[in-house]
């Protein structure tokens, strides 16, 4: 039965090396890797190769189920792709084994604890910021696009598709504050 692994961190900073050695300890034959969100299943092209030619009998093995998805709606559409395919989840760090009905318990008791944080997370994050704002201290994050430039720029007479391209933003934007300009 082959054992297929699948690291995953979040950002570049963050580092792979337990993820990867867990996963040649637990025999997985082949590791795919990636540093991306888990907070989508969508951008993680390792984790899509991986479903998309897992076969029958084989299991992905992760060290974590937070490291497939962070919604509990997401892991079950990764189990279900797999069971699916007749193939099975595994964690080394949790006693999740799909091809088990304790395993399966498990799983799905960790998936909603998991996005019971992930929840509780997000309230707190929420209250802080409307904290912050009552305070005067929460701007929000700093405007992307610069306003004034794309003005100067208009007005040098550089075109739209120019603007956009040099200021990385889209040419919707920049034609949207030339509407609003007077001449």
């Amino acid at each position: 039965m082959t054992r297929i692994g699948y690291a995953r961190t979040s950002t570049t900073d963050q580092n792979l090396a337990a993820q990867l050695a867990a996963l040649k300890t637990a025999g997985c034959e082949v590791i795919r890797e990636e540093q991306k969100s888990g907070a989508s299943l969508e951008g993680r092209p390792q984790r899509t190769t991986i479903l998309d030619f897992i076969h029958a009998g084989e299991t992905l093995v992760v060290t974590r189920i937070d490291r497939l998805a962070r919604s509990l709606r997401d892991l079950q559409v990764i189990v279900d792709r797999l069971k699916a395919k007749g193939a099975h989840l595994s964690a080394t760090e949790q006693p999740v084994d799909t091809s088990t009905a304790t395993g399966k318990a498990f799983f799905d008791m960790l998936g909603v604890f998991a996005e019971f944080e992930t929840n509780l997370r997000r309230e707190r994050q929420a209250e802080g910021i409307a904290a912050a704002r009552k305070r005067g201290i929460y701007k929000g994050r700093p405007p992307k696009i610069d306003r004034a430039e794309i003005m100067r720029r208009l007005k040098q007479g550089h075109g739209p598709t120019q603007i956009a391209c040099d200021l990385g933003i889209s040419r919707g934007t920049v034609y949207q504050l030339r509407k609003g300009e007077p001449d």
